[in-house]
């Protein structure tokens, strides 16, 4: 009789989205209603595991690069300056660098600047006056600077692609992009690119909570990409029949609803797959691990779960006791979403066993 009345109630879900209440971001439930939650726990990144990521991004001084322009100033020797009020051949200001990585100096001709940074350029340039000039003092300056870049995509008054002078903090690199709406941004799973890798970093924390441990050095060339709440979603996997992303509702989604969007097989539902149904709610650098009863909610024994997006819903085909045995069947589920996921998930489990 427990079976069928489970049955018959997540029907319910799967025939109309309210079954459950659409608990919103910010809601208060109810404190009287007794937790779902089976257990809990929490794993973080490690040290190396953290390092081996952020060792990327150096705090170095900037990289002369194609398109950025300088300027020059060879002391006593005006006739060899090149102002910032710009060349002949360029419009903009001092002497521009070439896709090549080089620039036309007067006297010397080409020279190759391109990978230096403006110390080493000057050194090279005065090194290269010498052979006409007694002890050449040359001071050079950054005119332009295109070849250092930050791409802001999404939820800011002023996204696109920033050209800063020197390499910048996230912070740093957010006040360039204006504004972000932060009641119409999905700052949950918001995230910071290099290359293919998404960093360990929280923007929620950030911006929500001021940790200021989050705000690390980006490295040219880093993505900011803040979705906006319109798109926010979880993903579902298991003993469901449509696995994969399921988009919030209105600003909220429970457990029973978003088990119902993905398709629960009623035919083959078991109480040992709804009573332990595993969930991985990872920010940054880590994770909450939960086990949840959904047969509580059920029977109206436990309050109703609410899913924040980028959570990541295990059904279970059995019984299983572990979270090991849980994420070895994840992971084909997982490196179907690797692109999606929160940066912890793909560090610590997809890092090493993609093709």
């Amino acid at each position: 009789m427990r079976f069928i009345q489970i049955v018959v109630a997540l029907a319910g879900c799967l025939s109309i989205a309210g079954c459950d209440p659409v608990p919103k971001r910010g809601d208060v439930l109810p404190t009287i209603a007794p937790s779902a939650v089976l257990s809990s726990q929490t794993e973080t990144l490690t040290a190396d595991q953290i390092r081996q990521v952020m060792d990327t991004v150096p705090n170095t001084a900037y990289v002369l690069g194609p398109n950025d322009a300088i300027s020059q100033t060879v002391y006593s020797h005006p006739e060899l300056n090149v102002p910032e009020t710009g060349m002949p051949s360029n419009s903009i200001g001092g002497a521009l660098i070439t896709s090549d990585g080089t620039v036309q100096l007067p006297l010397i001709g080409n020279m190759h600047l391109g990978g230096l940074t403006l110390e080493q350029a000057q050194q090279v340039i005065s090194a290269a006056y010498e052979p006409y000039i007694a002890n050449p003092k040359v001071a050079i300056t950054l005119v332009q600077a295109q070849s250092l870049s930050y791409y802001l995509l999404g939820a800011f008054t002023n996204p696109g692609i920033k050209y800063p002078v020197h390499q910048l903090t996230l912070l740093e690199a957010l006040a360039l992009g204006g504004s972000v709406n932060i009641p119409d941004a999905d700052l949950y799973e918001a995230y910071v690119a290099q290359g293919s890798v998404k960093l360990p970093v929280d923007l929620y924390a950030l911006l929500v909570g001021g940790d200021l441990s989050q705000n690390v050095l980006l490295a040219p060339g880093d993505a900011i990409v803040v979705p906006t709440s319109a798109n926010e979603q979880a993903f579902i996997f298991g003993a469901v029949g449509k696995p994969g992303a399921v988009p919030f509702l209105s600003g909220g989604l429970s457990l029973l609803q978003a088990l119902s969007v993905a398709g629960l097989d009623l035919t083959n539902l078991t109480e040992a797959q709804l009573s332990r149904v595993h969930i991985i709610r990872a920010r940054g650098r880590s994770a909450e691990f939960y086990v949840v009863d959904a047969t509580l909610i059920l029977h109206g024994e436990a309050g109703p779960f609410p899913l924040e997006p980028g959570d990541i819903v295990f059904v279970p085909p059995t019984g299983i006791a572990t979270w090991n045995q849980v994420l070895n069947l994840l992971l084909p589920s997982l490196q179907t979403v690797a692109d999606t996921i929160e940066p912890f998930v793909q560090i610590n489990y997809l890092k090493n066993n993609r093709n």
